[in-house]
């Protein structure tokens, strides 16, 4: 078993990555405050895998809430089905909430956890490659509105991470893929190494070669717990981490929750800001050629749908939280394996982007 730690001083974390570790009790156990858990999962997650997490928090008397699976379920109306329960449990401010599931569970009970009886426990059990790489760890926690992706939420961190990678064996295609988006990401912004790794493994990564697998999550959530523990609230580097995701929360918005998966915005995404450093300057052709041929072999978009207007884009763009005194921030790679922060980009560029990465371009 792999051990990571995410460095937050006397609020610091484990991660722990291996095989089978559904069946670890004891990694539960001292990650557990009072005497009631709750345990939120969904309808695609629960049959597979509820029964085995309540049998190891039997000695707790688990309530279980599952909630509908979709991005398009990850709404403070849905939410609230979190908060019913706990109530009607007359749940105490020990509780503590189990996150089963990928991200949209992760953010949804992270966030119920942030705010239930202003605050509670909670342990982060994630089953999809994009919840195990990104979503998890850190303590972003929070749901859409239909104006605006992730746009309620609070920072709230998990007492663990349990990453059981038996899970991906029932991970459909597309998710998998989904979560490789969010791992081709951390060798962009600051990992050349492991960028040139996943050029050399990346049709392992599709086979689902455990090796592979395991590795590039490890490296993934290093990546990550160097950048939290740096700066937990995104004050500044740990925007960093939100590379293509700007242009990919404004097509998941733009085409309704749900009808892209998250990965796929943000992969479509990078690939945009590759563009757009292109233009800057920043990035050589032939370094988006790579940024864009390792998305394709992930079997990830590259472009935008050409169901949405390079207007309604940079409209939906300006809806985010890098925003800042209403300029806009964005993520862009300086060069392979080196990105940074800017709001010095020129509109007229920003629109050729928009334009030139459409479906129909």
């Amino acid at each position: 078993m792999k051990t990571l730690q995410v460095d937050l001083g006397d609020r610091r974390y484990p991660i722990f990555i291996d095989a089978g570790l559904l069946n670890r009790s004891d990694l539960l156990v001292p990650c557990i405050q009072g005497s009631r858990v709750a345990v939120i999962t969904n309808t695609t997650v629960g049959p597979l895998y509820l029964e085995r997490v309540l049998q190891v928090l039997a000695p707790w008397n688990p309530i279980k809430v599952i909630l509908p699976d979709g991005e398009q379920f990850k709404t403070l109306e849905v939410l609230n089905q979190v908060f019913t329960a706990l109530l009607t449990e007359r749940c105490d401010r020990k509780t503590t909430l189990v996150a089963l599931g990928g991200g949209v569970v992760g953010d949804m009970a992270g966030f119920a956890a942030a705010t239930y009886q202003r605050g509670v426990p909670f342990i982060q059990i994630p089953t999809t490659l994009l919840a195990q790489v990104d979503s998890s760890v850190g303590g972003k926690t929070g749901v859409n509105h239909p104006l605006g992706k992730n746009m309620i939420g609070a920072f709230h961190q998990p007492q663990c991470v349990i990453i059981d990678t038996d899970t991906l064996a029932s991970l459909p295609d597309n998710e998998l893929s989904a979560g490789l988006a969010e791992v081709i990401k951390y060798g962009l912004i600051g990992d050349l190494e492991f960028f040139s790794w996943l050029e050399q493994n990346m049709d392992a990564l599709l086979a689902r070669d455990p090796q592979a697998l395991a590795y590039a999550i490890e490296r993934s959530c290093a990546d990550k717990a160097r950048v939290v523990a740096a700066d937990e609230r995104e004050a500044g580097l740990r925007a960093l981490l939100n590379l293509g995701h700007t242009f990919g929360h404004a097509i998941e918005t733009g085409v309704g929750y749900g009808n892209w998966l998250h990965g796929e915005g943000v992969a479509a995404g990078m690939c945009m800001a590759a563009d757009l450093s292109r233009r800057l300057g920043w990035l050589k052709p032939e370094d988006v050629t790579r940024i864009q041929t390792l998305v394709r072999r992930a079997r990830l978009p590259t472009h935008a749908p050409k169901s949405l207007s390079s207007t309604q884009l940079r409209e939906l763009m300006s809806v985010d939280k890098k925003v800042e005194a209403g300029k806009l921030r964005l993520v862009l790679p300086k060069g392979l394996g080196q990105s940074v922060i800017t709001a010095d980009v020129q509109p007229a560029l920003l629109l050729e982007t928009l334009e030139q990465c459409r479906e129909s371009a």
